[in-house]
């Protein structure tokens, strides 16, 4: 049986040919994710759109790995622009509304992909 074990999501994937996530043991770790309206195939076109739905993919991604919400134990999110997190705080609380519960979390500014206004990646530890 193979050490790691690539995870991948109908629906939800890179353009290169690697998996969204993949888990070796009990630990997942994320490629990015990205507020896509699998729809369109792009980006949504708002913050607080692709704010919702990278939160949304995150869930699916980390159920398709085998965990739950509560595996994730850190989140690093990029944004176009920091000073505007409001978007990803609104979204972040309703995923995570227990304080003693949540994840640890960076925000950071990057330059992204074009459209493409916050994006994250995940590392959690699931039990077995």
């Amino acid at each position: 049986m193979a050490k790691r074990r690539a995870i991948y999501v109908e629906g939800f994937g890179h353009k290169n040919p690697i998996p969204v996530a993949s888990r070796v043991g009990n630990v997942v770790a994320s490629g990015i994710i990205y507020g896509l309206d699998t729809a369109t195939g792009k980006p949504a076109a708002t913050l607080d759109e692709q704010a919702k739905l990278m939160f949304h993919h995150l869930k699916v991604v980390v159920e398709a790995a085998g965990g739950t919400l509560d595996d994730i134990v850190k989140l690093n999110v990029w944004l176009a622009d920091r000073a505007k997190r409001e978007a990803v705080n609104r979204e972040w609380l309703a995923m995570f509304p227990d304080p003693a519960t949540r994840p640890a979390r960076q925000a950071m500014q990057a330059e992204m992909t074009t459209g493409v206004l916050v994006q994250c990646d995940f590392l959690a530890v699931i039990d077995d």
